[in-house]
Parts: structure tokens; sequence; C-alpha cells
């Protein structure tokens, strides 16, 4: 959805807006250093906030998660916070957007050529603004997702801290292509021991006996996530962090994900079986009609053109 006074869309900026070495530039032209170690080496973290409607949803959120990231990757952001936001919000309003996928990146950087010490390379920060990105199509949305449990195992968060948003995809996206090639729409991947973790860029929720269980353990805490575990609480309705099996998720009477790529969206197959009644079920429609509705309440809201300058 664009802003409805057209004259303020800078035409560049018409597809999407990125803030890259203290400029503004169209989001087809955007280009990070070639040598830069979030390229090289996916050595970075980043956040993604959506705007709805011309307001960021649990802007806070995200940007206590983006510091929390930086501070366990010993990054410091070359700007500061009141500037990223601000930048952020730029973005958003020179694109024209109301609804949009806004990201914030920080990435290692560059070293002197020929240094392998982290500690000497000078980090730096990307943004950018694009329309809002769904992660399900409308029917998709509708009907629910045909879910795959891949074989593959969710890198071990001995190894790479899961709290902190990365970069690190491999796994999750060679087991997003062996789904897709055997007709399933997203994957799932699990631990070591077989319990549940998460898919790309999704949390994983379970429902049996009106009784909701995620995973704790192995995972992002996606606001999404966070989101629907505040509605649940709100909504009185009963929810767990917990590990999760194999063996849940195929009795489940419902299951579904979050996502900030669309909010709550039901799973009405798994490994091409179908869950529960095989439609979007009521606790799942509920969660999904409440996350939207709560993208109109001030407490969780920040208008862009408060932040714009």
């Amino acid at each position: 959805m664009k802003i409805n006074n057209k004259s303020q869309i800078e035409k560049p900026f018409s597809d999407g807006c990125a803030f890259i070495d203290g400029n503004y530039t169209a989001i087809d032209e955007a280009k990070i250093p070639i040598l830069d170690w979030g390229f090289i080496r996916s050595d970075a973290t980043y956040d993604v906030v959506s705007s709805w409607k011309g307001k960021f949803f649990r802007l806070d959120a995200h940007l206590e998660r983006f510091r929390n990231s930086l501070e366990r990757l010993n990054l410091q952001l070359p700007i500061s916070e009141k500037e990223m936001i601000n930048i952020l919000a730029n973005c958003t309003y020179k694109a024209g957007l109301q609804d949009a996928y806004v990201e914030m990146i920080c990435t290692r950087g560059q070293p002197k050529w020929g240094s392998r010490d982290p500690r000497k390379c000078q980090n730096a920060f990307y943004a950018f603004a694009v329309p809002y990105v769904w992660i399900a199509t409308p029917e998709q949305q509708e009907e629910g997702l045909n879910l795959h449990i891949s074989d593959k195992q969710r890198i071990s968060p001995m190894s790479v801290d899961p709290t902190v948003k990365n970069y690190h995809w491999l796994d999750l996206d060679t087991a997003l292509i062996d789904a897709l090639e055997t007709g399933h729409d997203t994957v799932l991947l699990t631990d070591s021991e077989g319990n549940l973790c998460e898919g790309p860029g999704f949390n994983i929720f379970v429902v049996n006996n009106n009784k909701i269980s995620t995973p704790r353990y192995g995972v992002l805490e996606g606001i999404t996530r966070k989101t629907v575990i505040d509605m649940a609480a709100e909504l009185e309705l009963e929810l767990s962090e917990c590990n999760v099996s194999k063996n849940q998720i195929e009795a489940a009477d419902e299951v579904f994900i979050s996502t900030t790529a669309g909010g709550v969206i039901a799973i009405t197959k798994v490994d091409k079986k179908i869950v529960g009644t095989g439609k979007p079920g009521k606790i799942t429609k509920l969660l999904s009609e409440t996350y939207w509705s709560w993208h109109e309440n001030a407490k969780y809201t920040t208008p862009i053109l408060d932040l714009v300058s």
C-alpha cells in the first residue's frame, strides 16, 4: 500500500529505498562492499520490523532484540540508535510505503587487507524498506500450508546462538528446496534430539486439546512469536514453551506458524497428512484476527511520520 499523498513519493524509490554508506538509494541500485565480512563470512546480525498502515508494529521489541544481538556478536553501530530509527522511517517514507518490510543490518565490515582479526573491522550499518512481504499467498493463508518436517537438523545452538538473528540459513534453505521439490509449501527443522525447532523465517506452534505448545530451545525468539505468547495470555489461552516432539505435531488438532511476514498462518497438512479438520482451527483463527487487530492498537504501534526528518 502506498501513502495517500502521491507527491510525497520520491520516484527513484518507488520500488523500495535503501540506506548505504550514509546515502539513500533506490533498492535495485543498493550494493555493499564485496569484502565486507557480512557478505563473505555471514558475520552480521539484522532485524526486520513491519510497517502497517503507516505505523511500525512493536518497534521497541525489535530494537531491543537488535541491541541484544549486537552485544552478543560484539558489534557496534557506527551511528546512534536514534539516528538508526530515523533512517528506518526515512527509508519507508521515501519509498512511499505504508505497508512495508523494513530491515536493519549491522555487519562486521572490512579489516585492513590481509588481517583476519575481526576486532580490527569497521562495523557497518545498512537498512532498507520494501513493500510488505508475505510468507504465504492469499490462498495459502485461507486454506493453510502443507509443511514438511526435514531430516536436516537445525544448526546447533552450541555453535550459532539462534536468539541472535543471523544469515546462517544454509540448513534452512537446502531443507526448503527439498520440501518444495517434493510438493510441500514450507519446511520445519528439528534438533539433534528430534524436537521441533523452526523454519525459514518462522516459529512453530502446536495445539493439542486446546493447549498451545511452542519450542523453547534452539529457536529465534521471534517478535511475532512473542506477540502470540502475549495474545494467548490476554485471551486466557493455555500456552507453554517446552520441547515439542514430532509425535505431538502428528497428533495435533491445530498447527500454525508465526512470522513478521504474515502474522499467524495455519498449517493444515504435515508431510501431506491432514491436521485436524484440514482447515485453519478456531484457536489459529482467533490469534490471527487478534494479531491484526493489535496493529490498530496505539500500545503496539509507532507512526512513521513522527520519526521522519
